[in-house]
């Protein structure tokens, strides 16, 4: 299992910036792909930005040029500094990692979920 702990987060005014992290820990044989995935109020689900070991990002259009996402692969995490903060980026961020736990299996689990809110 692994497990994935959360940091960061919280109030800020519009144009402001905030980073997360997440760390994981656990039986971790090779790490997949770690990212961020966000839920606003009424609405569904929604990717924020992923890396994969290699480095390779991927954003949502909504936050590109203002989020940035990194991880440390000898620490097992990964982070993201988000920018220009703007009231619609208000929403219930989770960190997601896709692992195996061997050569052989791999799980997905999820962060419990941190608070992001941008209001002035």
């Amino acid at each position: 299992q692994v497990q994935l702990s959360e940091s960061g987060g919280g109030l800020v005014q519009p144009g402001g910036s905030l980073s997360l992290s997440c760390a994981a820990s656990g039986t971790i044989f090779r790490i997949i792909v770690m990212g961020w995935y966000r839920q606003a109020p009424g609405k569904q689900r929604e990717l924020v930005a992923t890396i994969t070991g290699g480095s390779i990002v991927n954003y949502a259009d909504s936050v590109k040029g203002r989020f940035t996402i990194s991880r440390d692969n000898a620490e097992n995490t990964v982070y993201l500094q988000m920018n220009s903060l703007k009231p619609e980026d208000t929403a219930v961020y989770s960190c997601n990692v896709r692992a195996y736990s061997d050569y052989r299996n791999w799980g997905e689990y999820w962060g419990q979920g941190t608070q992001v809110t941008v209001s002035s």
